[in-house]
């Protein structure tokens, strides 16, 4: 595999609580007309597969790549069905709907997927007194709980949290949610589409569920649900590497990172994995491998893991994902800058894997 820093195509949803704030608030270019929910940036998921754009590979599929290359493009060992990872930036100026993402067991017991869909939010802006709905109340039944579904009282089983631009959720599988209104966020997550919803209508075009229908989802919703999982806004940790650099951590697990990075003029930086970024701030130059890539305001790219060095040029302002080795890329350096066990813990499932 030749590799290179890789542009995709770009799937897109319309669902109904979107507007336009990817345009407006985010500023990316070049979005169909009329309102926007979700800007897939790195997508390997069924029916949503996107292709290389750019360069020898171009028309080629990032399901292609991931299967004929997966040291190359993903990083040394690994294996699986796909690409391991989904971005998106999602608009949400209506409410999402309430809805929860199988973990991996679940998904494979119940809905015969390879993995679940551990997720993450990151927001880029929200109007004052924005909130989200994330996990359930001590003591809620299951007979209360589905019966506050019904009625669509989210509000008496669910923690309403507050939602302020720079904070961090991460929302492991299995955990019920929602967000919105008012909210545009970068979402980053396992490479899935499943999830169950207690709506009585369809994020697609708003059509009415039936009764029916709508009890049958919200039991299989139920046979999903970890009821004991919480979560709560985080800052991220902050890494000072120079004057002129930081990285801030936004949450991590064993299956993805999130950073956030600042930096004048020019960042060289090394990575073992394949890294995903997107752009929140001006035009900046990409070099790696004697190849070139101008990054636009609201773009994104793939960095595959064989380039393992890449130069960065601008005054950027990137979100960088991965899959990340927890104790050498996570733990080690926030250690290092004294961090404690404790403030590590709060961006994620930081130790499940290591303990």
């Amino acid at each position: 595999m030749k590799a290179y820093p890789l542009q995709l195509t770009l799937p897109i949803a319309t669902h109904v609580f979107g507007g336009q704030l990817i345009r407006s608030k985010l500023g990316k270019r070049g979005l169909p007309e009329g309102p926007l929910a979700e800007t897939w940036e790195v997508s390997d998921v069924d029916g949503n597969i996107a292709t290389v754009k750019n360069g020898e590979l171009a028309g080629t599929s990032l399901r292609d790549l991931a299967q004929r290359y997966p040291d190359e493009l993903v990083g040394p060992g690994w294996r699986g069905p796909h690409f391991p990872l989904l971005t998106k930036f999602i608009d949400a100026s209506g409410m999402l709907p309430v809805h929860l993402h199988a973990n991996d067991e679940a998904a494979q017991r119940l809905e015969q997927q390879p993995n679940g869909k551990t997720e993450a939010w990151h927001i880029l802006w929200a109007a004052p007194g924005a909130s989200c709905l994330a996990g359930i109340k001590p003591g809620v039944s299951r007979e209360t709980l589905r019966a506050a579904l019904l009625a669509e009282a989210y509000d008496s089983v669910m923690h309403r949290l507050p939602v302020k631009t720079g904070d961090t959720f991460y929302i492991p599988g299995g955990m019920l949610h929602s967000f919105g209104p008012d909210t545009l966020i970068y979402e980053i997550e396992q490479a899935s589409d499943i999830q169950q919803h207690a709506m009585p209508w369809r994020m697609e075009d708003g059509s009415e569920i039936s009764r029916e229908e709508r009890e049958k989802n919200i039991d299989a919703l139920l046979d999903e649900l970890r009821p004991e999982l919480v979560t709560e806004p985080q800052p991220g940790l902050l890494i000072e590497e120079s004057p002129h650099a930081s990285r801030r951590v936004c949450c991590a697990g064993p299956y993805f990172a999130l950073e956030r990075w600042r930096f004048a003029s020019r960042y060289e930086y090394t990575f073992t994995v394949a890294q995903i970024l997107s752009n929140l701030g001006d035009p900046l130059t990409i070099e790696a491998a004697g190849e070139t890539l101008t990054l636009e305001r609201g773009e994104s790219c793939l960095l595959p893991a064989a380039l393992r060095k890449a130069t960065l040029t601008g005054n950027g302002e990137l979100l960088v994902g991965y899959v990340p080795d927890l104790a050498r890329d996570i733990i080690a350096p926030l250690k290092a800058r004294g961090d404690s066990e404790e403030e590590i813990t709060r961006l994620g499932d930081v130790w499940d894997t290591l303990r």
